[in-house]
């Protein structure tokens, strides 16, 4: 499976619209070469290089298994609270210094995810993915 951005490429550098210090929405992200048998999908955005561990930037499930792209600022499935402590893309926002944020997306091999929080989805997700692909972005604040 593979996972891209007309936004960015991977490796490189998140734009500015995407983050705290613009419009703070999410971009748009597309993919292909999903696996037979994926009956949904979930996304997970988060930020390894956080000072106090990884922080959960964007947390969707029940994405539908037809969906192969998710447009800019738009809400693709059910929301699960992030870091920021609401539903909802938290754009990058470090800090101090370069970060890499990772949007991680999952094929599943369940129609649906009874996760309430970060900590289920993560756990079920682990169970339940027959695919994964990843686009990684760095931003730093100006």
């Amino acid at each position: 499976m593979k996972l891209q951005s007309t936004a960015f490429q991977h490796g490189m550098g998140v734009p500015q619209k995407y983050t705290c210090q613009g419009e703070d929405i999410n971009p748009p992200l597309q993919w292909s070469d999903v696996p037979p048998g994926t009956r949904s999908f979930a996304l997970i955005v988060d930020d390894p290089d956080a000072p106090g561990g990884t922080w959960i930037h964007w947390l969707v499930k029940d994405i539908p298994p037809q969906a192969t792209s998710i447009a800019e600022d738009t809400i693709p499935g059910v929301e699960i609270p992030n870091s920021f402590g609401k539903t909802g893309f938290g754009g990058p926002c470090p800090p101090s210094g370069r970060h890499r944020y990772f949007f991680k997306l999952y094929a599943l091999d369940v129609p649906a995810l009874p996760a309430v929080n970060a900590r289920d989805l993560y756990n079920l997700v682990e169970k339940h993915k027959v695919a994964q692909a990843v686009l990684m972005g760095a931003y730093q604040k100006t």
